[in-house]
């Protein structure tokens, strides 16, 4: 026997008996339009309300500039993306406009599974993230969040709140040093 083979043995040997989880309660919350409007506000986001999704392309042309180089799933783009492509190309894209799987008030965060965002990195790299979410998809808390995310499919994914923030200790605030410059919730 080696003696990676022995310190293995050893290790398994040595463990204690496994014991149950303990039970943790469903934390209750709001799990209002209202209180995820407030708290993605108060992280720099933005949330706007459509009374129906075919106002999408409307809403996205009255609030960026034509000139954008756009990425969805959800609108006509001018650049096609998808988990090929390349890094140089991604890196270009001004606006990326995602669905977003459901929304989490307590913290105002949405979250984006791989499926729905084209390529992994696009979320984080594009100038300015526009995420669609429908207003019945939003939950109270993170404890009810990783509840839903245990009936999703597994892979991937991400929790995205606000654009990218970054603050060093003289409490200088950088928005999009690392990421997204801004971030709006298209609620339909």
């Amino acid at each position: 026997m080696s003696t990676r083979a022995r310190m293995l043995a050893a290790v398994r040997a040595s463990q204690p008996a496994a014991l149950p989880l303990p039970a943790v309660p469903l934390f209750e919350g709001e799990a209002s339009v209202g209180k995820f409007t407030t708290v993605l506000e108060s992280i720099g986001g933005q949330v706007v309300s459509l009374s129906h999704l075919n106002q999408l392309a409307a809403t996205v042309a009255l609030r960026y500039p034509s000139e954008y180089r756009v990425a969805s799933a959800l609108l006509r783009t001018t650049v096609a993306v998808n988990a090929a492509t390349a890094a140089t190309i991604l890196e270009s894209i001004d606006l990326a406009v995602l669905r977003g799987a459901f929304g989490v008030a307590e913290n105002g965060s949405v979250w984006l599974p791989e499926a729905a965002m084209l390529h992994r990195a696009l979320p984080t790299i594009a100038q300015h993230l526009v995420l669609v979410l429908d207003r019945r998809d939003l939950v109270a808390t993170m404890h009810h969040a990783y509840g839903r995310l245990a009936s999703q499919p597994g892979g991937y994914g991400i929790f995205l709140a606000g654009p990218s923030k970054t603050a060093d200790i003289e409490q200088s605030l950088v928005i999009g040093a690392h990421g997204a410059r801004s971030l709006t919730v298209l609620l339909c």
